[in-house]
């Protein structure tokens, strides 16, 4: 049985060692605001535990202890505190790197009070990423409860901190995660990297746990499309020389191809590694089958589902039990079959092997070596796997403003509109504001209310503009409601602007006053008028039978007008009659005149008139 585990330790130590390519260490930004003499920008790694804050700032007071400078000792066996007192800034510790683990560190800083630990290298070499120590069962434990964030800092920045702090200055640091992630867009990209195996101990627990506690919000992040979630497997090839042993047969799939540790470490007992590859491969096309049906949020139930019903521990890690979990999803069985293939086979798994091309590491992210690896926005995350960390993480990578709305819940970030509105511009009485909250702050943003943008700086000022901007707050202009009719001097089209109405007067924004059109002499003006002033118009009348008329102001006789005006249209048709008759005879006049002179002018052509001489006639010939 040793030898077994030595082999495994050796096996895995070379598989380890040959895929090993690129290792990226994961920054953060760290800003020294005082003394002025140390003020500036620094970089600073983000170690693997603790729970970094991804999207914020924070800033602290440096102190370098006077004893356990190392920090791996309890603080308290020198009667040393940390904690900040109410009102005053928080303790960043500042430990020497050495004798003991990062965590050992950082346990010990968290014990003490301290609200972030730095820990200054003790040589001159580029950042390294502070991880947490193999597993063993003395660190086990605190490890996964470790809070406080934590970064490594380089041996010349330790020194001058270390150094200012002697001669009696404060020295303050702003810790600023709000960079440590891309985030271009408002979709964030994100993989896990994971293992089916539930016998690895505390690290398979933990990744277990978290999968349960997120899978409701990552369900929920897939289904509104705010993120792209992709899980990945580690696999291993065993080396030639062993293909053929009895170790790689039962750890790997595919002649050697795909390899997977021993659950328990223990060949003689148990499931073997090419179980695990099995499930694990299971898995990614479960994943990739529910993906191509529209439903990728189902991997989070099967994985959840299968850990709960099918543990190795029951002797229920099989495919029978896998398939029962698989039917009660109602994913097609037959599909996951057919992309997992025949392990047996030697030859490539087309999906294995695109996962093991996945691990190399490309652009700026760095090769994949250890479980559990998340990935956000193709840069590694580090910290503890938990819920509201994780969570921190993936909504830093959203653009700004493009957030949804659990990022900005109570328990993930604070509201900075809830203080002074943000410093931006608001309408308190239409309840408008610019002040949009984000996961890293606010921004001074003026806004669009129902479909009506609004334009200005957000600062100082923002107009509503466009069609329908008259509908919020009346378009900035004045406005009053008199005997149930509205006045409003908010203009509709264009131009855009402030105008009062017809019959009042002012700017049209603050004032639009009344127009007395009678004591100016505006209206009703005629002899026999009676002017009387209303709001926003006037009301004119005529004494006994007078009318008034608004065009022409004027009052006219009510019973006169009837009678001549009947009369009037009798006399036009009288006329008309008369005229009618004229021009018949007219035209019957000269029509006989035309038709007589016709008459004549043919009968001239036959014979004389009475009014005509004899025509002499003409011979053309001689008499004979």
């Amino acid at each position: 049985m040793m030898r077994g585990k030595l082999w495994i330790s050796i096996w895995i130590s070379f598989l380890l060692g040959s895929c090993m390519g690129k290792f990226m260490v994961e920054k953060n930004s760290l800003r020294v605001t005082s003394p002025k003499y140390l003020k500036d920008v620094y970089e600073s790694a983000i170690g693997n535990f603790g729970i970094p804050q991804y999207g914020g700032t924070m800033l602290g007071v440096v102190v370098y202890p006077k004893a356990n400078q190392k920090g791996c000792k309890s603080f308290e066996d020198f009667d040393l505190s940390f904690k900040s007192k109410p009102g005053s800034l928080p303790t960043f510790l500042l430990v020497d790197r050495g004798d003991c683990y990062f965590t050992t560190k950082a346990w010990n800083a968290q014990n003490a009070g301290a609200a972030a630990i730095l820990v200054a290298d003790d040589r001159v070499e580029p950042l390294i990423t502070m991880d947490t120590p193999e597993e063993d069962s003395t660190s086990a434990d605190y490890v996964q409860n470790i809070t406080i964030p934590s970064a490594l800092i380089k041996k010349d920045l330790g020194d001058s901190l270390k150094k200012a702090q002697e001669k009696g200055d404060m020295v303050n640091v702003y810790l600023d995660w709000r960079e440590s992630l891309p985030h271009p867009d408002e979709r964030v990209e994100y993989e896990f990297w994971t293992n089916s195996n539930d016998e690895c101990g505390p690290k398979c627990d933990m990744q277990m746990e978290f999968v349960k506690n997120f899978k409701g919000v990552a369900q929920i992040l897939e289904k509104k499309s705010y993120t792209q979630f992709t899980p990945h497997y580690i696999t291993w090839y065993c080396p030639e020389a062993f293909i053929l042993s009895k170790q790689c047969k039962s750890q790997c799939i595919n002649h050697g191809r795909y390899c997977a540790p021993d659950p328990e470490q223990d060949f003689s007992t148990g499931y073997d590694g090419r179980d695990v590859v099995i499930q694990n491969l299971r898995q990614i096309c479960l994943f990739k089958v529910a993906n191509e049906s529209g439903k990728p949020w189902l991997w989070w139930d099967y994985v959840t589902d299968f850990a709960i019903r099918c543990p190795m521990k029951e002797k229920k890690y099989t495919k029978e039990c896998a398939d029962k979990v698989i039917q009660s999803l109602g994913l097609d069985l037959k599909q996951i079959d057919k992309c997992i293939g025949d392990p047996e086979a030697d030859q490539e798994n087309p999906i294995l092997k695109a996962e093991q091309d996945a691990q190399v590491g490309q652009g700026s992210r760095g090769d994949v070596t250890i479980l559990p690896t998340l990935i956000v926005n193709d840069r590694q995350y580090r910290g503890k796997l938990d819920k509201t960390a994780v969570l921190k993480a993936i909504c830093s990578g959203f653009e700004e403003t493009t957030e949804p709305a659990v990022c900005l819940s109570e328990d993930i970030e604070t509201n900075e509109c809830l203080d002074n509105n943000g410093g931006c511009w608001q309408d308190k009485a239409a309840n408008v504001t610019a002040c949009k909250d984000t996961f890293r702050g606010r921004v001074c943003e003026c806004p669009i209310v129902d479909g009506v943008k609004f334009s200005g700086d957000g600062y100082t000022h923002c107009a509503a503009s466009g069609s329908g901007r008259c509908a919020i707050n009346n378009g900035g202009c004045w406005k009053s409601t008199r005997d149930g009719t509205l006045y409003s001097a908010c203009l509709i089209g264009e131009p855009e602007g402030c105008k009062c109405p017809e019959g009042f007067k002012g700017d049209g924004v603050n004032t639009c006053e009344d127009v007395d059109e009678c004591r100016e002499k505006l209206a009703c003006q005629c002899k026999d008028c009676k002017c009387k002033n209303t709001y926003g118009s006037y009301e004119c009348s005529c004494g006994g039978d007078l009318l008034y008329m608004k065009e022409h102001d004027t009052c006219i006789s009510k019973k006169p007008m009837s009678q001549v005006g009947w009369g009037f249209l009798w006399v036009i048709f009288f006329g008309l009659a008369i005229a009618g008759v004229g021009a018949y005879a007219v035209y019957k006049y000269r029509l006989r005149s035309y038709m007589d002179s016709e008459i004549r002018a043919i009968m001239a052509q036959y014979m004389p008139l009475d009014n005509q001489g004899e025509v002499p006639t003409h011979n053309s010939h001689l008499d004979i």
